[in-house]
């Protein structure tokens, strides 16, 4: 974690992307590139905030300039929220153009593998979702679905609810590793079942989830999210160690506990800062450490959006 512009950092790409006009190496010309690469190159900057798997799997905030230009094929389908002005814009693919209107609860889909032109003439601010195909299909087949899987593509098409999800990424991650991680985890399959519902030639209906897990399990859970080891936090090993895929995982544990393994554990350690401010006289900045945070800064933030104030200011108020 560097800072406040950068969440996580594992992009596909180093530093700022080609000047204009520059051609792709050669080992590149015929291979699809991760889609933080790729919008690198096309965007012609930075993200405001990201956050990536080495699969190239995650999240970035991008806020850029006007766009006139083509996004070529990517490895990962793209998911967009638009947070900016209302806009016009255009986007061709192939001989199809589509005509849409830029404003808040609208996404964008870009499905893996394919291309267009994209005229856009304002300034954009943009939450964007990158999705490897195997983790929708995988999403698909806990879902107990056996329909394919096939992303359409949108253009400014309206779905608030999914827009307000991804939004929510762009300032719900706190500079907490463990949390972080266990949140765009747990969002990122959130975010692919909705796309099965609502954005596929097949739409898929999902079944509701009857009951929780059985109190043997739940205890473990629980044990696993009080562990000091950020691996024993993650999605993968709470819902391996339950016998459940990821998807059944975090719906039987709402249903135990009323809340996600990311809101239990934020509970958690929240509770856990509460108690150290007031029954030790560690620092805040050993209080951020102990509890995972990147920095001070990081875990005052968290802190105040959870308490309305900072730690400092809490442990004056309870001493």
């Amino acid at each position: 974690m560097t800072g406040n512009t950068a969440l996580m950092r594992n992009p596909s790409h180093r530093g700022l992307p080609p000047v204009p006009g520059a051609q792709p190496d050669d080992g590149t010309t015929h291979e699809r590139r991760a889609a933080d690469a790729e919008m690198a190159r096309v965007l012609r900057t930075e993200p405001a905030r990201m956050a990536l798997d080495s699969s190239g799997a995650g999240i970035a905030h991008w806020k850029h300039d006007p766009l006139h230009d083509v996004v070529e094929p990517m490895s990962h389908h793209v998911i967009m929220a638009y947070n900016g002005v209302m806009q016009r814009m255009e986007r061709r693919s192939g001989k199809s153009v589509a005509i849409g209107t830029f404003r808040p609860g609208v996404v964008i889909i870009i499905p893996e593998g394919s291309s267009s032109r994209w005229d856009i003439p304002k300034p954009v601010d943009v939450v964007q979702l990158y999705l490897p195909n195997a983790t929708l299909k995988r999403v698909a087949d806990e879902a107990g679905t056996d329909k394919p899987a096939d992303l359409l593509e949108r253009t400014a098409h309206p779905d608030p609810i999914t827009s307000r999800l991804l939004l929510s990424a762009a300032d719900a991650l706190g500079g907490n590793g463990a949390l972080d991680t266990l949140f765009r985890h747990q969002l990122t399959d959130l975010l692919a079942t909705r796309l099965l519902v609502a954005h596929t030639g097949s739409p898929t209906t999902l079944q509701p989830t009857m009951g929780g897990l059985s109190p043997k399990v739940l205890l473990r859970a629980i044990e696993r999210l009080r562990s000091d080891s950020d691996a024993d936090v993650s999605l993968d090993a709470l819902a391996s160690d339950a016998g459940l895929s990821r998807f059944h995982f975090c719906r039987a544990f709402k249903e135990s506990t009323g809340l996600s393994p990311h809101a239990w554990l934020r509970q958690h350690r929240l509770e856990q800062a509460m108690n150290m401010l007031r029954d030790s006289d560690e620092s805040v900045v050993s209080i951020a450490a102990a509890l995972g945070y990147s920095s001070q800064t990081a875990f005052a933030a968290a802190f105040k959006k959870l308490m309305g104030e900072t730690p400092s200011d809490w442990r004056r108020r309870m001493r």
